[in-house]
């Protein structure tokens, strides 16, 4: 948790994440020519889908929108972090359980934003699994275009020229454009719906783990709320004094304890289908046809590789058409990394506490 005041001198791995181990840091984390402003927000916004394949334009276009999605949640992670610093520094001057409280909540909310720098990591796991559906769709587009090219050419010739030898030629490498065509749109439809499923299966588990761990959080705070005396008091009165530094700090650990122990068997929010959308989902998944002898496309990647011919172009060979990763243009420069929080000024007393226990 807040690492000034976290009665956790180390950060073991969670319960999910032992579980299901974290995915490295994000690749918006790596480098940024344009710093952390919105510049490069605003830059890829406007060029997402521009370039490269026709095929291939709307998905590029969503994978830039959903880097603006987690540049956003990574500045809210750290603004989070900040905030919860400040809560902590303003706390210092009030009473003692405003004091203790507002120290406690600062834990909280800066667990908060450690939260959103995990799930943005996650996230990126579905952002780049959505990227492998568009390689694959600016490599069909050649062949597509190739088939449509010779189409052309044949209907120009029979019109111009009914009787010409060129048409058989071109017929027959019509035949073969058509083969090749088929067997890439078929790899297209295969990967488009494994790669579909895994992502958003990456990025709703992220999610359901991220709204489940903030849940237990907004828990806690509310019980440390409850450690405040709001009752009135009238001028000259004194109020009774505080006893409530050994709950409060028991109460985080409590916070702690579920945040480290929560996998996802012991979700507490479940999502359960109707009647009617059982039976329908149920007879859907039993009318999808089911092939022992199954056609593996996955095989056939390696010989459409006809450079000479044009059949079949990789991804990476749109590189010169400025298509390949529009966003590497902007992450040339690494980026500053974010800075552990630590609160200045002088210790306070239940800090000695904290670090005694």
């Amino acid at each position: 948790m807040h690492r000034t005041y976290s009665m956790r001198q180390s950060r073991a791995p969670t319960a999910s994440q032992l579980q299901n181990p974290p995915p490295p840091p994000s690749s918006t984390k790596t480098g940024r020519l344009f710093g952390k402003g919105g510049f490069g927000h605003a830059l890829r916004h406007r060029t997402a889908g521009q370039f490269g394949p026709d095929l291939a334009k709307k998905l590029s276009q969503l994978v830039k929108m959903e880097k603006n999605v987690m540049r956003s949640m990574e500045l809210v992670g750290r603004e989070r972090m900040e905030v919860a610093q400040q809560l902590s520094l303003w706390g210092e001057a009030c009473d003692d359980d405003v004091s203790d409280v507002t120290d406690k909540l600062g834990v909280l909310l800066y667990e908060v934003g450690e939260l959103e720098d995990q799930y943005v990591d996650r996230y990126d796991q579905y952002r780049v699994t959505i990227k492998s559906i568009r390689n694959i769709e600016a490599s069909v587009q050649p062949s597509r275009d190739r088939k449509q090219k010779i189409t052309d050419q044949i209907a120009q010739l029979k019109y111009k020229e009914p009787n010409s030898p060129k048409i058989v030629v071109l017929e027959q490498e019509l035949v073969r454009a058509e083969a090749e065509s088929l067997v890439a749109e078929a790899q297209l439809s295969n990967i488009t719906r494994e790669k579909l499923k895994a992502a958003y299966t990456y990025q709703f588990d992220a999610l359901r783990e991220h709204c489940e761990k903030l849940a237990i959080i907004a828990g806690y705070g509310k019980h440390l709320l409850d450690l405040i005396d709001d009752t009135p008091v009238t001028p000259g009165e004194t109020r009774a004094a505080y006893d409530g530094y050994e709950a409060s700090k028991a109460i985080i650990q409590d916070c702690e304890d579920a945040l480290t122990n929560w996998v996802t068997a012991n979700a507490a929010v479940s999502s359960k289908l109707s009647t009617r959308s059982r039976t329908l989902s149920q007879r859907r998944r039993a009318n999808i046809p089911r092939t022992i002898d199954g056609h593996d496309l996955t095989a056939q990647d390696a010989p459409l590789n006809d450079r000479e011919s044009g059949l079949w172009i990789p991804a990476s060979a749109h590189k010169a058409d400025g298509y390949e990763e529009e966003e590497e243009e902007e992450e040339e420069a690494a980026a500053p990394s974010i800075q552990e929080h630590t609160v200045e000024g002088e210790s306070r007393g239940r800090q000695e506490a904290v670090a005694a226990a």
